[in-house]
């Protein structure tokens, strides 16, 4: 019996994992890209997943703040160069 809870819950762990690893990367691929119109749609839903997962015991919540910290600090410098640059023009 714990042998098959225990698959169940991998599988549905490294599922969740899964999307939320997809997410991040798409967000992180806007801001290298420097799309802030897309980075600004994206931020949302991944730090609301990322916020899904702990409480579903997916990731630990010092991983989870510590990623969300890190993906708001390159959204907002990037957003900062973003709002410089058509001023400097």
């Amino acid at each position: 019996k714990r042998v098959r809870q225990t698959a169940r819950r991998t599988a549905i762990n490294r599922a969740g994992k899964s999307h939320l690893r997809t997410q991040v990367k798409r967000f992180r691929q806007a801001l290298v890209a420097g799309n802030l119109a897309q980075a600004r749609e994206l931020l949302q839903p991944t730090l609301t997943l990322l916020d899904r997962s702990i409480r579903k015991k997916i990731l630990h919540p010092n991983t989870a703040a510590r990623t969300k910290s890190r993906l708001v600090l390159r959204y907002n410098s990037l957003a900062k160069q973003g709002s410089a640059a058509p001023a400097a023009r």
